[in-house]
């Protein structure tokens, strides 16, 4: 009778900070598919993932899920809906793709890769990024408290989904 062959992991699974700290000491090239419980991880591009990782077939290249609500280094992803793909290189964020855009994803997998190898190889340094979109919503936010004022109770009242503002009032 012939031994079942072992299916190797695709996609590691990243539920909690220690794991997500683990993850990022891995040498080589991280893609992680950024996720809330309530939506689960982008499954349409468990393919491609597959199909990269057999034409590369590089101990360099690791996938994983993350879920943000139980990693406090994601804390700024939660309550967003938008597919983001996070690529971590030597504990840093080198690229951000958003949307499950499988040319796009498979492009940038493979120009990080590429670039990892350089870095590994050759001593080469790593490009740095900031997920920019987030850092832009953060400097609206600071500026609309600015300009509403930031009184002492800015931010006290947080008023629960569906409640109207209606049903508040003083109590006497």
């Amino acid at each position: 009778m012939a031994a079942k062959k072992k299916e190797l992991v695709l996609q590691i699974s990243i539920n909690s900070q220690e794991l997500w700290e683990e993850m990022l000491c891995l040498k080589g090239l991280n893609v992680v598919d950024v996720f809330q419980a309530w939506c689960g991880p982008r499954k349409t591009v468990v393919d491609l993932f597959r199909k990269i990782r057999n034409k590369v077939g590089s101990d360099l290249l690791h996938f994983a899920v993350a879920e943000v609500d139980s990693i406090d280094a994601l804390e700024k992803y939660r309550g967003k809906c938008e597919p983001v793909f996070l690529f971590y290189a030597g504990g840093e964020l080198v690229a951000v793709v958003r949307g499950a855009n499988a040319p796009l994803l498979q492009k940038t997998i493979l120009e990080q890769l590429a670039v990892e190898k350089k870095v590994l190889e050759h001593g080469g340094e790593r490009v740095v990024v900031q997920d920019r979109a987030f850092s832009k919503e953060e400097r609206n936010m600071a500026a609309l408290q600015e300009e509403q004022g930031g009184g002492p109770w800015q931010g006290l009242l947080e008023i629960p989904r569906g409640f109207l503002l209606s049903s508040i009032t003083d109590a006497e």
